[in-house]
């Protein structure tokens, strides 16, 4: 098992290992090249895979990776679960282009010791890793525990049933139809929907709904009076 790494400096301090996976070329060598300027760090060769990522940690002692969203063989919640089941020391930080609530919710319910957006300051970035490396988590300001609850449990009664006709196959004039509503209040009530799922359409919450523990039936929503 791979074991924590910190190099010693001058002065008793240490330097801090860190593996970067990426899909992308250019952020590989555009992050090697700035986090090797910081003298608190040691920056292993990038890699482009998530087995690639895997391999180094077994042979190297690598503190803290940053790993993409997605790379070429597996997700970034792939390669944490992977980490979790062989017991590996590594310290993953998410760097992501997206950063919407259901994928910060799926990072820190998969382990993730960091996340940080790729459109943050680069600065952020190098202050993330050397919390991670201290062994503190570093996670934008957010409820933890409400993030690592299923959302659906933070629905009303009337955005479950909503939800559970989009879970059908039901349009929008039947929704309306059968609400009572207009297609324009529908275009709102879904939009509301998605925002607090943390998806971004119909699909996504159909697929999160089908996914989630505790899915509300799909029976057909109830008097069109009841408050959302």
């Amino acid at each position: 098992m791979a074991a924590l790494q910190e190099q010693g400096l001058k002065g008793g301090a240490t330097r801090t290992s860190v593996l970067i996976a990426d899909r992308n070329p250019v952020v590989r060598a555009g992050l090697k090249d700035f986090l090797s300027r910081d003298g608190r760090y040691d920056v292993e060769a990038p890699v482009e895979t998530g087995n690639a990522f895997l391999d180094l940690c077994q042979t190297r002692r690598v503190c803290v990776g940053v790993v993409g969203w997605t790379l070429p063989d597996m997700s970034a919640l792939d390669l944490l679960e992977v980490i979790k089941r062989r017991q590996m020391t590594a310290r993953v930080i998410i760097y992501a282009n997206e950063d919407s609530p259901e994928t910060l919710r799926q990072a820190v319910r998969a382990g993730a010791w960091g996340f940080i957006s790729k459109n943050e300051d680069p600065a952020a970035l190098l202050e993330t890793i050397a919390t991670v490396g201290r062994g503190r988590l570093c996670l934008p300001y957010i409820d933890i525990e409400r993030l690592s609850s299923d959302p659906i449990d933070l629905l009303t009664k009337r955005e479950k049933e909503l939800l559970g006709a989009l879970a059908k196959g039901w349009t929008n004039l039947q929704i309306g139809s059968r609400f009572g509503i207009s297609g324009n209040t529908v275009k709102y009530h879904l939009k509301n929907l998605y925002d607090k799922l943390g998806v971004k359409n119909r699909a996504m919450a159909v697929a999160l709904y089908m996914s989630s523990p505790s899915a509300p039936s799909a029976a057909p929503p109830g008097n069109p009076d009841d408050e959302w």
